[in-house]
């Protein structure tokens, strides 16, 4: 058994690679990006309580930030003011025009509010993590945001725990593909009778089935499988047609949603970027197995989306075009996707 590094081993191995990313030198130490953290109380981090009821409403006197979102495969930028927050037992939301969220608030274990000293000066971030200690969201104040209201947060959100060691459990696996091959004909039905997105999961969860799953058994005309290489193609022609999009990028307690166009799209080996002043996406373009074209009905229409798969069968990203208007048929966006290779081969 691996003998487990003391907070003072973590905190000198930071000094050692003080460029590196936490989660990078987190993996290295063989430890969860949390621990990282939580070994810095008392040194420049302090542990805060993360229950979003408690949080979400205090962010607003921060004025502008910048919220961070993240899976194993995609990180989701959005700079903005957090506005007004519904809360909710299962599942709670932040709502406004720069920064929409959707929170699961039982997945919220940890909380550190962290000043770290860098070249340009003080960087102030909150960082929330779930109980294997991965991040769920990450909020950096920047220079337009309103330091004065830190130190008061800060000290709203402190809790009397202040050790510099936390105990993790272990990262819960990957949900894989969960079908029915029996019950692709009720799928079908209920697929059809759709009026409304949000039915989908439910539907498909009183099948025995995953969304994954769902997407391999349906098949045509629902689902297209298209070639994985294809998603350079696609997010480049959504930026040439000046196309607006609806993009979800989450992890098992936060979804972070991008409104708007995508225009300065930029590839830097396996990472292929959007850097637009009041959004970023970096997505690891080689961790794509599965990609599909997936059309729900509702009454508003078909509700026609691209969505992105890992080799685990894990979620990387889900988009859908966003109408400028409710008359607008979104032929621009259906012909985008329409224009994109499918791929014909069976997954096992």
């Amino acid at each position: 058994m691996t003998q487990k590094l003391s907070p003072q081993e973590i905190r000198a191995a930071k000094l050692a690679d003080p460029k590196k990313r936490d989660r990078d030198l987190a993996d290295q130490l063989g430890i969860s990006e949390a621990e990282l953290v939580a070994a810095h109380v008392g040194h420049g981090a302090t542990r805060i309580g993360a229950h979003p009821d408690d949080v979400m409403p205090k962010i607003t006197a921060l004025g502008e930030v910048m919220a961070l979102t993240r899976n194993q495969s995609c990180v989701h930028e959005r700079v903005g003011t957090f506005e007004k927050y519904q809360s909710g037992k299962h599942a709670a939301m932040v709502l406004g025009p720069d920064i929409d969220t959707r929170i699961f608030p039982k997945h919220w274990t940890y909380g550190f509010a962290i000043e770290t000293q860098t070249d340009p000066g003080v960087r102030r971030t909150l960082q929330f993590f779930d109980a294997a200690g991965d991040a769920l969201q990450k909020i950096f104040l920047r220079e337009t945001s309103n330091h004065d209201a830190w130190a008061p947060l800060v000290e709203a959100l402190k809790i009397d725990n202040q050790s510099d060691s936390i105990t993790v459990e272990p990262r819960m696996p990957t949900e894989r593909a969960k079908m029915d091959a029996s019950k692709r004909e009720a799928l079908v039905e209920k697929w059809k009778r759709m009026t409304d997105t949000h039915q989908f999961n439910l539907f498909t969860s009183k099948l025995g089935m995953n969304r994954l799953g769902a997407y391999r058994l349906a098949g045509s005309p629902f689902v297209r499988r298209i070639d994985p290489t294809a998603i350079t193609q696609w997010m480049e022609s959504v930026s040439q047609k000046r196309q607006k999009v609806i993009l979800f990028v989450g992890n098992r307690g936060n979804i972070q949603i991008h409104w708007g166009t995508l225009d300065t799209i930029k590839t830097m080996g396996p990472w292929l970027n959007v850097l637009d002043p009041s959004f970023n996406l970096h997505l690891r373009t080689d961790h794509i197995a599965e990609v599909y074209v997936v059309d729900k009905p509702t009454k508003r229409g078909a509700a026609i989306s691209i969505e992105a798969f890992d080799v685990e069968g894990g979620l990387i990203f889900q988009c859908f075009g966003q109408r400028e208007n409710d008359d607008d048929t979104l032929d621009t966006w259906h012909g985008i996707l329409d224009a994109l290779p499918s791929l014909q081969e069976e997954v096992a």
